[in-house]
């Protein structure tokens, strides 16, 4: 059995370093994970010692993601809420592929998925919770292509893609690469996509767009994970409705910018699409793993996804498995539920508001300070150079080896840049303060020492 109390202690130290502790594990945690590569164990091992050993090797080595100050990734933390009801959820162990084998996980789910879609006042009917935004873009797109090759009297779900009619697919010049790695899952061709320009920021240009003479997958972009910014829609969308094409929404964070007042108006013209994807481990902050796909109809969804089979049982609850590509699969209903419910629609826009504000006084301390800002900041990205490529891959380098923060590198139309994104519920002034002086304390150490060496 395992002993609960020890492991809660456990967790509760490593909570309580966070705050202290560098960011980055350090070399001498690194290397003790050789520890770790030992023979397959002959004989069996009680939960105590292996919990110990994950904890007292494990932890030292872990990135400190959940805390304040880490800025890598657009990734979230994790709500006390979310993290308390993932540990229930996983003492239960539930399958949450089907009603029968888990009336509470199927339950949640689908009020989780309700909730969102009103949340992010989308005219969602249905969805799916997945492993990620990949996965969630996968999902969306399926359906997506379930629908033009079935208006065309091609079942692809039976006869394939062998002999199939083409579907072009538009893009936009800066799609992220989780898009590019459904398409190709899905047979519609990662390169083989019409690529529209795009403007400055990485939005999708309407002068740009390309004449249609059949209908199309259309993706665009909520939220560019370098710069935040968001195609424009309402140009958009009636392009690509002119030619009864269907209109897939990438928003893996921007889309949560819909839930907070102040923000809602870059989302204008994004509720005409025909899906949507998001991930809750991201701007949510309800923990890994959890994408979201959703559908204005869900109906395709289940057309492309159902896999029917005898044993299976079939009742009039909404069954989990017949939208997702997974059948068995974890209960991820159960954090993304205990994550709403927690903040409620006035916590969500204050997470999403407060997050945007932090990206803001970053942007301010660094440009004040004489270092370039290369986005517009409208949303929790900011990018910023530091120099040349060769003192911006430098400063970024010191800043990650310094440990008060941590910051990711990009590249952005020609320019190196380190990205700041601000995504979890628990950073605060003080750690935007605190990492704000480490940033501007180890860029101007880095810069001198390379003026000193030259």
């Amino acid at each position: 059995m395992i002993d609960f109390d020890d492991l809660a202690g456990r967790a509760r130290r490593y909570q309580a370093s966070l705050d202290g502790r560098l960011v980055r594990p350090d070399d001498a945690a690194i290397a003790a994970l050789q520890r770790l590569e030992q023979p397959f164990p002959e004989a069996p091992t009680a939960p105590a010692g292996i919990l110990a050993e994950l904890d007292e090797i494990g932890s030292p080595a872990t990135m400190a993601a959940t805390g304040g100050r880490y800025f890598g990734f657009v990734t979230g933390g994790v709500l006390p809420a979310a993290l308390g009801a993932d540990w229930l959820a996983a003492v239960w162990g539930q399958n949450a592929a089907m009603d029968v084998m888990s009336p509470i996980a199927a339950r949640l789910e689908e009020i989780a998925l309700r909730w969102i879609g009103e949340a992010l006042h989308l005219p969602a009917t249905g969805g799916a919770l997945v492993t990620g935004a990949t996965m969630a873009n996968f999902t969306g797109l399926a359906a997506a292509r379930e629908t033009l090759l079935a208006r065309q009297g091609w079942n692809v779900s039976s006869q394939g893609l062998f002999g199939a009619p083409p579907i072009p697919v538009v893009v936009g010049g800066e799609v992220h690469a989780s898009m590019r790695k459904a398409l190709s899952l899905l047979g519609l061709g990662k390169d083989r996509v019409i690529q529209v320009p795009v403007d400055g920021q990485g939005r999708m240009r309407p002068d740009a767009f390309p004449t249609l003479n059949q209908p199309a997958i259309v993706c665009l972009q909520a939220g560019n994970v370098n710069t935040g910014a968001f195609d424009p829609a309402v140009e958009l969308i009636p392009l690509a409705k002119a030619s009864n094409s269907w209109v897939h929404i990438d928003g893996a964070f921007g889309l949560w910018a819909a839930a907070a007042p102040a923000r809602a108006h870059l989302m204008a013209g994004y509720d005409q699409a025909d899906s949507w994807t998001t991930d809750a481990h991201k701007w949510l902050n309800a923990g890994y793993d959890c994408g979201i796909a959703l559908l204005k109809d869900a109906a395709p969804l289940r057309d492309a996804l159902d896999a029917p089979a005898a044993y299976l049982s079939h009742g009039s609850q909404r069954q989990p498995m017949h939208y997702t590509p997974e059948s068995s699969r974890r209960a991820r209903g159960v954090p993304v539920w205990a994550a709403l419910k927690s903040l409620g629609k006035q916590g969500l826009a204050d997470l999403v508001e407060r997050c945007c504000r932090h990206a803001a006084r970053f942007a301010e301390g660094l440009g004040q300070s004489g270092f370039e800002i290369l986005n517009e900041v409208v949303l929790n990205q900011v990018m910023v150079s530091f120099g040349t490529s060769e003192q911006t891959k430098a400063v970024i380098a010191a800043i990650q080896e310094d440990g008060t923060c941590w910051c990711g590198s990009t590249q952005w139309q020609g320019h190196t840049a380190m990205r700041i994104s601000v995504s979890s519920w628990a950073t605060t002034g003080e750690d935007v303060a605190r990492s704000l002086e480490a940033i501007l304390r180890v860029a101007r150490q880095t810069i001198d020492r390379g003026a000193l060496r030259s």
